[in-house]
């Protein structure tokens, strides 16, 4: 839902569910695909999306490859916002989030101030 709102604001929005979701899937070896060429341009779509973006939006609670994604996007500089939920199990590593929120429409609304920025 939030991608979908992003987009209608005029945003282009990374999506790594959007380009490849393979985990979970039933009938299907993750280890397997893993090694494949697939998962080397699905790995280098994640590393690119979370390190050449304007602003990195977090939202929880992932997995460790979504918290992977966050760090190199902090190491690159990436601002990093994030949507609090239940469950959210981030330790120490939540200090790399400048600004947490509750309600996905404050998310909204920062991004459009954001974008005035650039």
């Amino acid at each position: 839902m939030l991608t979908s709102l992003l987009r209608e604001q005029g945003h282009e929005v990374v999506s790594w569910i959007e380009n490849c979701n393979k985990e979970g899937l039933g009938g299907f070896s993750f280890e397997e695909w893993v090694k494949t060429e697939e998962a080397d341009r699905s790995f280098v779509f994640d590393i690119n999306g979370a390190t050449k973006c304007n602003l990195f939006i977090y939202y929880g609670p992932c997995g460790k490859d979504a918290c992977c994604e966050m760090g190199a996007a902090w190491a690159h500089g990436v601002e990093i916002i994030a949507l609090w939920a239940k469950g959210e199990d981030l330790g120490l590593m939540r200090k790399m989030v400048s600004t947490w929120y509750e309600d996905y429409r404050e998310i909204l609304k920062y991004t459009k101030s954001f974008c005035k920025k650039l």
